[in-house]
C-alpha cells in the first residue's frame, strides 16, 4: 500500500510529545516553584505558533500579488487569506485577557528568573514586522540599539534579507499603480474629482450662507472646514505637491497608488472593484489589528508591572504605548477616508468605463 493512504495517529501527526514537553518551568529548576509560570510559557508559545502561521500567510499573499501583473484572478485567494490573519489578530488580542490572570503579585513569584529574556527577542514578531513592510526609519529604537541588535548573526542576515526585498506594503503599492482606469479618453479621476469637490464645497458654502438660524461664528467655523478640506484634496491630489510630501518624508505612498486606492474605496460598488476594496479594506483592518494589539499589550504591562523596566532592560509601558501609533504601517491607507466624498458628490463614471467595471456583455 502507498504510504499516502497509510493510517495516521493523531498524537504523531500534530508531534505532540514535541509540543508538550516543550514547557520547562524555570522556577521549578532553581528550587521555587511558581504556579502561574506554567501559563506564562504557554501563552507566549502560543502567540509564536500564531506568528508563524501569519508568516506562513503574509509568504502566500506576497507571491499571490507578485503574480497579479498579468492575472487578476488570485486576488480573491489574497483576500480570504488576509482575512484569516485578521481573524488571527483578533484571537491574539483577545488572548491578553488570559495572561491578565496573572496577577502583578503572582508574576512577580518567577519574574526575576526571567532576566534578561524579553519579547523584544521575538525573532518571527521582527520577521512578521518587515515582510508587512515596517523598515528601519520608522522604528523606535530599542535600549538605544537598532531592533535587531539581540538576535545573533545568521538571525540578523535573515532580517537583512528580508528587508531588501518587496514587502506586502510594496507589492501592494505597485498593484495599486497598475490600476488601469485611473486615466482613460474620457475620464480622467484626479481633475474629475478636484472638479467634484469644488462643487461640493461651493453648493455647501451656499446653503450655509442662506442658513437663517445658525450664528455668523457658527459660519465662520463651517467655511474653514470647508476650506481646510478643499486645501488638503487639493495638495494630496496634486502630484507635485505630493512628490514634495514625499520627498520631504511627509507621505511613503506613491502619488498613483494614492489616487488608485482612493478611486477603489469611492467605486467600491463596481463589481470590477469588489475584490480590490476589500483587500485595501483588509490591509486597513490589519494595521488596526496590529495597533489594537500593541497598544492592549501595552495595557496588560502596565497592569501587571506598573512603570518597572522591562526584562530584557527596556522602557516598558511607555516604549509599549509608543509603539502603538509609531509602528503602523498601512496608515496612510487609512488616511484616504480624509479625501472621501459622499457619494451623490461622485463625478459620474463615462459609459464605456462603467460598463467595463460592470462585467458588462452583450446578449445574444
Amino acid at each position: 500500500m502507498s504510504d499516502k493512504f497509510q493510517s495516521v495517529v493523531y498524537g504523531d501527526y500534530l508531534q505532540l510529545n514535541k509540543i508538550l514537553g516543550a514547557q520547562s518551568l524555570r522556577s521549578e529548576e532553581l528550587g521555587e516553584p511558581a504556579h502561574d509560570e506554567m501559563l506564562f510559557i504557554v501563552i507566549h508559545q502560543v502567540y509564536e505558533l500564531w506568528f508563524k502561521q501569519i508568516i506562513h500567510e503574509i509568504k502566500s499573499i506576497s507571491e499571490l500579488m507578485t503574480g497579479l501583473v498579468n492575472d487578476e484572478r488570485p486576488l480573491s485567494v489574497a483576500v480570504s487569506r488576509l482575512r484569516r490573519i485578521n481573524e488571527i489578530m483578533k484571537v491574539m488580542i483577545e488572548q491578553v485577557r488570559v495572561i491578565e490572570t496573572i496577577t502583578p503579585l503572582d508574576f512577580l513569584d518567577f519574574r526575576n528568573f526571567l532576566v534578561p529574556a524579553s519579547g523584544f527577542q521575538s525573532f518571527q514578531f521582527r520577521k512578521v514586522e518587515l515582510m508587512l513592510g515596517l523598515r528601519g526609519e520608522q522604528r523606535m529604537t530599542y535600549n538605544n540599539k537598532a531592533y535587531n541588535s539581540v538576535f545573533n548573526s545568521e538571525q540578523q542576515s535573515e532580517l537583512d534579507a528580508i528587508e531588501a526585498t518587496d514587502s506586502v506594503y510594496t507589492t501592494i503599492e505597485k498593484w495599486l499603480e497598475r490600476t488601469p482606469f485611473l486615466n482613460t479618453p474620457n475620464f480622467d479621476f484626479s481633475k474629475e474629482y478636484i472638479a467634484a469637490v469644488k462643487n461640493m464645497v461651493a453648493a455647501e458654502k451656499a446653503e450655509l450662507s442662506a442658513a437663517p438660524n445658525i450664528t455668523e461664528e457658527s459660519k465662520s467655523i463651517r467655511y474653514r472646514m470647508l476650506d481646510e478640506t478643499m486645501n488638503y484634496i487639493n495638495n494630496s491630489l496634486d502630484a507635485e505637491s505630493h512628490k514634495r510630501a514625499n520627498e520631504a518624508g511627509e507621505v511613503k505612498i506613491s502619488h498613483k497608488a494614492l489616487l488608485a486606492a482612493l478611486m477603489i474605496n469611492l467605486y467600491r460598488d463596481e463589481p470590477v472593484l469588489r475584490n480590490p476594496f476589500n483587500l485595501i479594506h483588509g490591509i486597513c483592518e490589519l494595521d488596526e489589528m496590529f495597533t489594537m494589539w500593541r497598544y492592549r499589550h501595552s495595557q496588560m504591562v502596565l497592569r501587571v508591572i506598573g512603570r518597572k523596566m522591562g526584562t530584557g532592560g527596556s522602557i516598558g509601558y511607555d516604549y509599549l504605548k509608543k509603539t502603538a501609533e509609531q509602528h503602523r504601517i498601512f496608515g496612510e491607507l487609512n488616511n484616504i477616508s480624509t479625501l472621501m466624498i459622499p457619494r451623490s458628490n461622485l463625478p459620474e463614471l463615462p459609459k464605456e468605463l462603467k460598463e467595463k467595471l460592470d462585467f458588462a456583455y452583450k446578449v445574444i
